[in-house]
C-alpha cells in the first residue's frame, strides 16, 4: 500500500465549503490563502502534479536568482499554516478527473498554469538543434518530468526573443558552470554546462530596444556576469515616436534603454571575455537554415519601425552561423481533461475565473485563476489580483453550488490510497526539503535540488 504522510492539523468543520485547488504554484497557494480567509467555514485541498509544491517558482525560476525564489518563503508560510492540505504527486486527468472531484468538493479552481512553448511557425524549426526554451529551463531547473541530459554541442548559439526568459536562457548558456555551483542546481545540469563548448549566443528581439520585455535589475545582473562580455550593435538602435513616448511615460523603459545604450559606448577592447552575449534589436528570425536535418543557422530579416513602436520587414536578410537556436517567445496552457480549452489563447475559457462552455454558459462549480486563466503574463502582484477576482466570485456563488456525495476530508485520500496513488502531503514535503538543504549544507550551498521523481518520493517517505 502506498504510503500516505497525513497532515493531522486540517480538520474540516461540519457542513464546511470544500474546495479542490489543482495546481500548488503561486496562483493556487494564493487562491487558497485568499479563500481560507474569507470568512467562511471553508475545507481547502491543493492537489500538485509533482511531489513538490511552488509550480514555477521552483521550476521556472533560474537557478542564479535566488531573490526571486524567495517568493517560495512566502508560499511557504501559508501552506505550512495546516489549513491547507497539500495532495502533491496527483495527477489531475489521470489519477483524478472531474466526476471523481465533483463527489469530494462543492468547487473547483484550475490554477496549472502555461508550461509548454508558444509556437513560433517558421521554417525550419523542427530542425535538431532548435528548441523551446521552457523545455531548457525545465532542464536546467530539474524538472522530475524531463530528461536528465541536454544536448550542448553548440559553440554559437542563437535565443529568439525579448523578454526575461530570453535573457535567463542565454546566461544559463553563457554563464561559466563553476559560478552557478553556490546555487541549487542539480549535479547533472552543472556537468553538463560544464562541458559546454559555447563561447557566442546571440538574443535576437525583432522590434527596437524600447520595446523589449526585459526588466531593468534582470538586464544589470546581464552585465555582472564573470567571464562573459554583452555586445550590443549601435546600428541596430532606433527610437521612433512610439519609443519614445513609451520611454517617457515608463520608469522601466527608461532604465532598460539607458542600460543597453551605455553598453554601446563600449569599446572592442573591452571586450576581453572569453564568452559573449550579443543582443540584437530590429532582426525579426525568418527561417532557422539546416542541413542533413540539424540546425547550421538562423536567417533573419532586418525591420524597421512604424512610428508606432511596431515593425515592418525591410527585406533585408542576415545569415548568422549558430548551430542550436532557442525560442523563448512565450509559454503557452495544457488542455485539461473534461475542462473546456481554448486551443488559440491557450487558456481555459471563463469569465473573471468563472468558467464557460465553448456556447459561453457556465460551467456550475469550477473556476480559473493564474495563467490558466488569463494567459502568461503579468508578475506575482496580477497573480494575487486574479485570484481575489476568481475567489470573490466563488463566494458569491455559495448558493448556486451542488453539494458533493462525500463531503468528508479523508474520502479523497481513501480514493487515492484505493487507486494506487502515492500521494504527498505537508510533512511529506517537509522532509523533502530538509533532505535537500542536508545535501547543499554538505557542500556550503542552501540546497541542491533532488531531480528524480522516484528520489523526490523517497525523500518525502523518509527513505533517502
Amino acid at each position: 500500500m502506498p504510503v500516505t504522510h497525513e497532515q493531522t492539523s486540517h480538520q474540516a468543520p461540519a457542513g464546511a465549503l470544500r474546495v479542490a485547488v489543482v495546481g500548488a504554484g503561486p496562483a493556487g497557494i494564493y487562491a487558497a490563502d485568499i479563500l481560507s480567509k474569507a470568512g467562511l467555514a471553508v475545507s481547502i485541498d491543493l492537489f500538485e502534479r509533482l511531489p513538490a509544491p511552488f509550480g514555477l517558482v521552483r521550476y521556472g525560476v533560474a537557478p542564479d536568482h535566488p531573490r526571486i525564489k524567495q517568493i517560495i518563503v512566502a508560499l511557504h508560510k501559508v501552506l505550512e499554516r495546516g489549513d491547507i492540505r497539500l495532495l502533491a504527486n496527483v495527477d489531475y486527468g489521470t489519477d483524478l478527473k472531474l466526476d471523481d472531484l465533483r463527489q469530494f468538493y462543492d468547487a473547483v479552481i484550475f490554477s496549472t498554469g502555461s508550461i509548454r512553448d508558444a509556437a513560433l511557425t517558421i521554417p525550419g524549426i523542427e530542425l535538431e538543434g532548435s528548441y523551446g526554451a521552457a523545455d531548457f529551463v525545465s532542464w536546467y531547473d530539474g524538472h522530475p518530468d524531463v530528461a536528465r541530459t541536454w544536448p550542448l554541442e553548440a559553440q554559437h548559439v542563437a535565443v529568439l526573443g525579448a523578454g526575461n526568459v530570453a535573457l535567463d536562457v542565454a546566461r544559463i548558456l553563457a554563464k561559466h558552470a563553476d559560478d552557478l555551483l553556490p546555487t541549487e542546481i542539480p549535479a547533472n545540469v552543472y556537468d553538463q554546462l560544464k562541458a559546454s563548448p559555447v563561447t557566442d549566443v546571440h538574443v535576437f528581439a525583432r522590434r527596437g530596444p524600447a520595446q523589449v520585455k526585459f526588466s531593468p535589475l534582470e538586464l544589470r545582473e546581464l552585465g555582472h556576469v564573470p567571464d562573459v562580455d554583452v555586445i550590443v550593435y549601435p546600428e541596430d538602435f532606433d527610437f521612433d515616436e512610439g519609443s519614445m513616448a513609451a520611454i517617457h511615460s515608463s520608469n522601466q523603459t527608461k532604465q532598460v534603454v539607458k542600460t543597453l545604450t551605455d553598453w554601446t559606448l563600449k569599446g572592442p577592447e573591452e571586450n576581453t571575455a572569453s564568452r559573449r552575449i550579443h543582443l540584437h534589436f530590429l532582426h525579426k528570425p525568418v527561417e532557422v537554415l539546416g542541413e542533413d536535418g540539424k540546425v547550421v543557422g538562423l536567417r533573419t530579416e532586418r525591420t524597421a519601425l512604424n512610428g508606432d513602436g511596431n515593425v515592418t520587414g525591410t527585406g533585408e536578410l542576415h545569415d548568422w552561423p549558430v548551430q542550436a537556436v532557442y525560442r523563448a517567445v512565450g509559454y503557452f496552457g495544457s488542455p485539461l481533461v473534461d475542462i473546456p480549452f481554448d486551443d488559440v489563447a491557450g487558456v481555459i475559457p471563463n469569465r473573471e475565473g468563472r468558467v464557460v462552455d465553448v456556447d459561453g454558459e457556465r460551467v456550475p462549480g469550477v473556476y480559473a485563476t493564474g495563467w490558466i486563466k488569463r494567459g502568461p503574463v503579468g508578475l506575482i502582484g496580477h497573480t494575487k489580483s486574479d485570484a481575489a477576482e476568481t475567489v470573490k466570485h466563488l463566494v458569491s456563488d455559495l448558493d448556486r453550488l451542488q453539494r458533493p456525495a462525500h463531503p468528508e476530508p479523508q474520502a479523497v485520500t481513501d480514493l487515492l490510497v484505493a487507486r494506487g496513488v502515492d500521494h504527498v502531503e505537508w510533512s511529506g514535503w517537509e522532509l523533502l526539503d530538509a533532505y535537500e538543504r542536508s545535501l547543499g549544507a554538505a557542500q556550503g550551498r542552501e540546497r541542491i535540488k533532488v531531480v528524480s521523481r522516484e528520489d523526490m518520493l523517497a525523500a518525502s517517505r523518509g527513505q533517502a
